[in-house]
């Protein structure tokens, strides 16, 4: 079975609490925080134990935070990679208030990295990947990392026989879309994909319609867009499709991105077909919409959910 590796560049201690309202001016007094690691590929080797699934994490960490998420992940059972990183590793913070349920995310930059921090990191990733491996590229980049290191690290991985899977957003995404990128798997979501295409994709059809032209400019060999409860689709040379979930009520939609990339990933390392791979992300993710905070999904969730879970043909 290929082998799953997980990069996250820019990993954070996340930090979640709650408190009965948010407003500016007086001291909010807050529930006892609750630490976990986080981080786009972080989450995903989490959300893979969950699922009964394995995985090496490449991490980089700096300074007591960094320590203290190595720890945190050893814990839970994850194999760590440590890369040493600059800087002392970044917190994030999510409350909810519980008055209204509405939940508030800061996210902090983390450490600028120099290109002597890069070069050691394409270095170390592509010397952890094995020839059969899948290696799964998301989450955002630390300050001083180029926007295009998603393709420069899919022309390392290349000759390996590796195959990188990438969930990213903001600029480095924009860059990906723009030109033929070399990935094998590239996901994104809605919004994101709305505002690439330039024009509303207001339905299924024309999302795969659009996900199909980024597979035909070589950006990546298979393109997923997520569009919350209508469901993910997946467009690839020899079709697209679709993976709907039965609607759920949401307690926190935290974790979901990164459990759909887990339950995909999982699926495709076992052996699976792209749309039964489809299908098992998207029962992930909406498992990991029914725990709170910065929980993910949970196995017993995800095998209630996958047998519900429908798959059209685009």
């Amino acid at each position: 079975m290929p082998t799953i590796l997980t990069v996250t560049l820019n990993p954070a201690l996340d930090l979640s609490t709650e408190t009965e309202s948010i407003r500016p001016g007086p001291k909010l007094r807050c529930a006892a925080p609750r630490v976990d690691p986080g981080g786009g590929g972080v989450n995903v080797s989490r959300a893979l134990r969950n699922l009964g699934g394995d995985s090496r994490a490449l991490v980089a960490l700096g300074g007591a935070c960094g320590m203290r998420m190595a720890a945190l992940l050893a814990e839970e059972g994850i194999t760590v990679l440590p890369l040493d990183a600059p800087g002392e590793t970044r917190e994030s913070l999510a409350v909810t208030e519980t008055a209204s349920g509405a939940q508030y995310r800061f996210v902090m930059p983390g450490p600028a990295w120099a290109g002597t921090d890069l070069a050691r990191a394409l270095d170390r990733i592509v010397a952890e990947a094995a020839a059969d491996s899948l290696v799964v590229l998301s989450g955002s980049l630390p300050p001083g990392v180029p926007e295009d290191l998603a393709a420069l690290l899919a022309a390392r991985l290349a000759p390996t026989g590796a195959r990188l899977l990438v969930d990213t957003s903001g600029a480095p995404l924009r860059r990906l879309a723009a030109e033929p990128a070399g990935l094998f798997l590239l996901r994104m979501d809605g919004a994101e994909a709305t505002e690439l295409a330039g024009a509303p994709l207001p339905d299924l059809a024309a999302t795969a319609g659009y996900a199909r032209s980024l597979v035909a400019r070589g950006v990546a060999r298979v393109v997923v867009l997520a569009r919350g409860a209508e469901g993910n689709v997946l467009a690839a040379e020899d079709g697209a499709w679709a993976a709907r979930c039965p609607k759920r009520e949401v307690t926190s939609a935290v974790g979901a991105g990164d459990s759909f990339v887990a339950g995909l990933t999982l699926a495709l390392a076992r052996g699976e077909t792209l749309p039964e791979a489809l299908r098992h992300g998207a029962a992930a993710a909406s498992a990991a919409v029914l725990t709170p905070a910065t929980d993910l999904c949970r196995a017993e969730d995800h095998a209630a959910i996958l047998p519900l879970t429908e798959l059209l043909a685009l």
